[in-house]
């Protein structure tokens, strides 16, 4: 289900060698730079908004994973020890076998490039090009200038101003923009869940939470259980703190937790979001995580007046 398709058009309608896809988090970058990938090496016959057909030798290739002539690019989250990256970076490595030292990427980006395209065209996808280390940002300047095959740049990132300007003025720019609410209410009810007013305002119009539904709404009722353990009293927001433990997902439930916050009073949020930051670093040092999501729970119900 393509919802931004209308950004695949206008990407057709380019001619050079990189984009930058910028917008917020969870936009739905990625799936709209999947969409482009697909509909540049698309054999079939193409849609209205030039999406691709879905059923050829190719568009089958990229859904099962396997697709020869696209390569996905992104930070490392874990460190070669296998514990949470405390910095998201792209390095050099990523862009040259030679000087990926610890072997993080199996495929590297020159490497790819120097073969030719299997169907139709080479496409790179850097989620996370503000993430770029200028290292590997200036390595890749020869390659965005002058791509071998004809292969295309597509550079990811949620601000334009936090990409290094040697990527930036090379690249044309295509915005990602929230969805409507109703879009997002049609999509989930077109793939069978509930449209529930909650996971819609969550959303915000942002296409990407509708591919992890499941790990969003568990976060959400993880948040809300919380939430209303904290007034019971300290032996109940404990307990909840450490279910929360067991669950904690980083990529959700801070967020999660905001948005349950979100009708508090003004100074109450911002004290909880004091304890979230101090929680989420903690766990970034590796401190104990038992001790760290008590001390949250103390933290929050202090932030709520609660203790």
């Amino acid at each position: 289900m393509i919802l931004h398709a209308p950004l695949i058009e206008q990407a057709d309608a380019f001619s050079g060698n990189a984009l930058l896809l910028t917008g917020p988090a969870r936009v739905g970058k990625l799936a709209v730079a999947w969409a482009i990938a697909a509909a540049q090496n698309c054999q079939g016959a193409r849609g209205m908004d030039g999406e691709a057909c879905g059923v050829c030798r190719s568009c089958l290739a990229l859904a099962a994973g396997a697709h020869p002539d696209v390569l996905l690019v992104e930070p490392r989250a874990t460190t070669a020890t296998g514990k949470a990256a405390r910095r998201k970076l792209i390095p050099i490595g990523a862009v040259l076998r030679e000087r990926d030292k610890t072997r993080e990427y199996e495929t590297h980006i020159y490497e790819f490039l120097e073969v030719r395209p299997s169907f139709a065209r080479r496409v790179v996808i850097v989620n996370g090009a503000e993430h770029l280390g200028p290292e590997a940002a200036n390595a890749l300047l020869k390659l965005v200038e002058e791509p071998p095959h004809r292969a295309l740049f597509l550079f990811l990132a949620e601000d334009r101003r936090s990409v290094l300007p040697t990527i930036v003025s090379r690249s044309s720019r295509l915005g990602v923009a929230p969805l409507p609410d109703h879009t997002i209410e049609s999509a989930l009810i077109r793939s069978g869940h509930e449209a529930d007013a909650d996971l819609v305002a969550f959303a915000a119009g942002r296409a990407g939470v509708l591919a992890d539904l499941d790990v969003v709404r568990g976060a959400l009722e993880d948040a809300r259980e919380l939430d209303n353990s904290l007034g019971v009293g300290l032996l109940s927001a404990l307990e909840a703190a450490e279910r929360l433990e067991k669950r904690f997902d980083p990529a959700w439930h801070p967020e999660a937790l905001r948005f349950t916050w979100r009708q508090r009073p003004a100074h109450e949020r911002a004290r909880a979001d004091t304890a979230l930051d101090a929680l989420q670093s903690a766990l970034e040092a590796y401190a104990s995580p038992s001790l760290s999501f008590q001390v949250f729970a103390l933290n929050v119900r202090e932030a709520f007046g609660l203790s």
